[in-house]
């Protein structure tokens, strides 16, 4: 109950946050270019909060209804019930130049990449906590195993992109099945060494890229954390042997290490004893003898040796603030680019449409990502933050892309369309957004049944 009522709260919160940025692009916008507005509203239905601002008496409202929100313009095309008082002539919206009409329309999604870009700005300063891509079982007959791809190897890059976590390694993945049926996989051996595998799925591309289809497809699954040294405690006898960050152990004693569980587990049964720690640095083979130091629990003593139990790894230099803004820049237009790709594939059919979330999937993602930490939470609103540009800037009439194309269309003809031709387009884009709305409901309706 406490986990649905976190994805809930999280969900709201993190929409209403790229409502607002996306509704305050229009309105800042809107008033740059000269033009009233009437009501900023966060949520629609019924507003249970208002504030009347200073200039032009706007409306700054938050609504009962908390998946969505406007700006109204004053004069706004369809909207016929508001008089325009002489001191605001030339102040409203249908009454503006075209080109601050597409260029109002253009800044809500504008705001959406913008705010994207911010975040990986942040993140790029700080550096993002990952978990290392690692191969887990490779299933007997199936396309990885017929490939090569063999269990424990660390997944280095797919085709040209680092592979630096599972979710940049999905994405990769899917773009390359999607564009030939091939995934070129760049990993690392256990003995170090670098290696590239080709899995082909011939024709079977489309299922391969369902929600939970992907691994089980192609044949294998993520694997647990390898028994890497990520975090060598200072002063403990790990440090003191000589073992560094970023070492990968093999062996401890006679016995084969591979995960870090079995790191543990090994360092747990060698307490106030020296093992030989064999790992491997910068592709070579070494051995170290460690003292393991005793420490004791409820369950008696055990051994440690102070390698830091934290799976996770920042990958790449942690950049400064200019150079941040490259890092930035290229992130949110890798990311744009994918989300444009993946719609595209959907409409003809690459691409399964069992992709679309809802608002239930939605809201378990955020949900889950809140409760991993603050940058995981923002890492998730810049997704979903650049799919809503992509998404308000499809030319479907209720959408931004769609008003942008009917000031287009006026600009090139001299004069709007007809009452009954923009009548016509309202009604197309009510029916194929309600028709994604249904897609999305029912994928999610049908994730949460199985």
């Amino acid at each position: 109950m406490l986990t649905i009522l976190t994805n809930i709260v999280a969900f709201i919160l993190a929409i209403s946050v790229l409502v607002a940025v996306h509704e305050y692009g229009h309105f800042i916008v809107g008033r740059w270019c000269g033009m009233k507005v009437l009501r900023f509203s966060i949520g629609f239905g019924k507003p249970i909060w208002t504030y009347i601002g200073k200039k032009d008496n706007t409306e700054f409202c938050i609504s009962a209804i908390p998946l969505g929100g406007y700006v109204k313009f004053l004069g706004e095309r369809y909207d016929n019930d508001d008089p325009i008082d002489p001191a605001d002539e030339g102040r409203a919206f249908n009454h503006r130049p075209i080109w601050n009409r597409i260029l109002v329309l253009l800044a809500g999604p504008f705001f959406n990449f913008l705010f994207a870009f911010f975040v990986y700005w942040l993140i790029a300063m700080q550096g993002m906590p990952t978990i290392r891509p690692v191969i887990g079982p490779v299933e007997d007959g199936s396309y990885a195993q017929q490939a090569g791809l063999r269990a424990d190897e660390i997944l280095v890059a797919v085709g040209d992109r680092a592979a630096t976590d599972w979710g940049v390694a999905s994405l990769a993945i899917v773009e390359e099945i999607v564009a030939n049926g091939q995934v070129p996989l760049h990993v690392e051996t256990i003995d170090g060494e670098r290696r590239m595998v080709s899995i082909d799925v011939g024709d079977d591309r489309k299922r391969l890229t369902e929600p939970e289809h992907l691994y089980t497809g192609l044949g294998f699954s993520r694997g647990q954390p390898l028994a890497i040294a990520e975090q060598v405690v200072p002063g403990q006898p790990a440090e003191i042997a000589g073992l560094l960050d970023g070492d990968r152990i093999t062996r401890i004693n006679d016995t084969e290490v591979v995960t870090f569980r079995d790191l543990v587990e090994v360092v747990s049964a060698l307490p106030n004893q020296t093992a030989a720690f064999t790992f491997l640095r910068d592709g070579r083979s070494r051995t170290l003898r460690v003292d393991v130091a005793g420490v004791a629990t409820a369950d008696g003593e055990v051994g440690r040796v102070g390698i830091g139990a934290n799976y996770s790894r920042i990958y790449g230099p942690i950049y400064g603030p200019i150079d941040a803004i490259g890092q930035s820049y290229d992130q949110t237009i890798q990311m744009t680019v994918s989300t444009v790709n993946l719609l595209g594939n959907m409409v003809v059919g690459n691409v399964s449409i069992k992709n679309i979330s809802g608002p239930i999937s939605i809201a378990t993602y955020v949900g889950a990502s809140a409760r991993t930490g603050l940058v995981y939470l923002l890492q998730i609103m810049a997704l979903i933050s650049i799919s809503l540009g992509v998404l308000n800037l499809l030319p479907i009439p209720v959408l931004d892309g769609g008003q942008i194309l009917y000031n287009a269309i006026e600009a090139l003809k001299g004069s709007p369309l007809s009452e009954k031709a923009q009548m016509l387009g309202q009604q197309f884009g009510m029916v194929a957004l309600l028709l994604l709305m249904s897609f999305a409901f029912y994928n999610d309706i049908a994730r949460f049944v199985n």
